[in-house]
């Protein structure tokens, strides 16, 4: 089965990390990147969502407005598509990734079409 894994932090509280607690969490994704490599099919780090646009449907056409519109300090700043055997498995295989200052990870599974 397929999984994205979904990886949220406080990006106000991220930018306040030193260049050597930056290089403790980009360790920690690379021994899980090694340990994991061939159930890895993508994965990468996003830039802050100041620099993202959402588009929505309001009925009359599209709009776009700056960033993510969320109600929550958490901010989506990175993904895995990983593949396990079920639910449970892809959660235990994510369990060594960094969780940041009030950070969660979301191990959603992908729909087959």
């Amino acid at each position: 089965m397929k999984f994205t894994v979904l990886l949220y932090g406080n990006e106000q509280e991220e930018a306040q990390l030193s260049q050597d607690e930056w290089q403790a969490v980009i360790e920690q994704h690379n021994v899980f990147s090694t340990a994991n490599g061939d159930a890895i099919s993508a994965g990468e780090a996003l830039e802050r969502s100041t620099g993202a646009r959402t588009l929505r449907d309001t009925g009359g056409g599209l709009v776009v407005s700056d960033g993510p519109y969320a109600e929550t300090k958490e901010q989506l700043g990175g993904f895995y598509v990983i593949e396990a055997p079920d639910l449970d498995s892809a959660v235990e295989m994510v369990r060594g990734l960094p969780l940041g200052p009030q950070g969660a990870i979301e191990v959603r599974p992908v729909m087959e079409l």
